[in-house]
């Protein structure tokens, strides 16, 4: 590739919303027929497809896995026709399942910034804790049981804790972690799939009714999560969970020596960073994709956390034709 040049956000963001149409439309063939495999197969090689066409040295730091367990889009892939040198996290389908059995908030996402913009966190479980803008600096944090959480955000907001409500990944490792959270009176958005939505359900409280995310799921999401709050407002904290010896590896790999460490926000995204996400199923953050005959829509967020704008972008193009 040529030496890469300076990263430009506000030149590179229309291309990276285009990234993300692109991946949706690919897939909408695919939404309510049940193949979670295919699904995601066909974004990611519109994904890829669009990334060649742009004019970066892009490196893909959050992917689809290591190389030899994915072909395309893996962590270390090269991607770009030569430019600037930019990091690259991303998810081609958030939702497999969720676009499987057309279910709400399946979203493609990428984020992108410059080079050690982003953590390059290993595919291991991360717990998480986000809420959205507007309140003191660890006003929550993660060494709080879930109750303290609920309650302290109540105090701050100026509420009762039934007035608070938390978004939580429906999985049976979160089953104490709810029942503490409904002692509260505190209400709770169960969701199936889908934790990079459910982080950014926070920073539009008024338009989602969530006030904040809490629970364990994977350390790449949690990064493009942490990539989307740093564009539209609001907290998060991450840290990394081991299992066994060999994510502790990878951990390693990935450059990690403080396993216990938490991640507040600025330090899973450390630069300034643009961020697309466009919708595959309906949801609160984006419109899923809408067919007409002849015709296919789109609606895609695209935000730079340099000058916190957030743009909604609507896509109409006939079946047709391939741009």
């Amino acid at each position: 590739m040529p030496e890469p040049k300076d990263f430009n956000d506000r030149m590179l963001s229309l291309g990276l919303a285009r990234v993300a149409e692109q991946a949706a439309i690919a897939s909408a063939d695919l939404i309510g027929r049940g193949d979670e495999k295919a699904a995601d197969q066909a974004a990611v090689n519109a994904m890829r497809e669009e990334l060649n066409k742009l004019d970066i040295s892009g490196v893909v730091v959050i992917g689809e896995g290591e190389r030899d367990e994915a072909p395309m889009l893996y962590i270390g892939e090269e991607v770009g026709r030569g430019g600037p040198g930019v990091d690259i996290a991303l998810d081609p389908l958030e939702g497999t399942t969720l676009t499987a059995l057309d279910m709400p908030n399946a979203l493609t996402v990428i984020a992108m910034g410059p080079r050690g913009s982003m953590l390059h966190a290993p595919d291991v479980y991360m717990d998480k804790l986000a809420i959205g803008p507007g309140y003191a600096v660890d006003v929550v944090s993660l060494d709080m049981s879930p109750a303290e959480r609920v309650e302290a955000l109540a105090a701050a907001k100026g509420c009762t804790t039934r007035d608070i409500t938390c978004c939580i990944l429906d999985r049976p490792r979160h089953e104490s972690m709810i029942a503490e959270v409904r002692k509260t009176g505190a209400g709770i958005r169960l969701i199936t799939d889908g934790d990079v939505a459910g982080v950014m359900h926070c920073a539009e409280t008024e338009k989602t009714g969530i006030d904040m995310y809490m629970g364990s799921g994977g350390a790449p999401e949690g990064v493009l999560a942490a990539a989307a709050l740093k564009c539209m407002g609001g907290q998060m904290w991450g840290r990394l969970l081991f299992r066994n010896d060999d994510e502790r590896g990878r951990a390693a790999k990935a450059g990690i020596t403080d396993l216990n460490k938490i991640y507040a926000r600025d330090e899973l995204v450390t630069d300034h960073v643009i961020f697309a996400a466009t919708g595959v199923t309906n949801g609160s953050v984006v419109e899923g994709i809408k067919r007409s005959p002849g015709w296919i829509e789109t609606e895609t967020i695209l935000m730079r956390s340099k000058t916190g704008s957030v743009r909604r972008m609507q896509y109409r193009n006939p079946f047709e034709h391939k741009i």
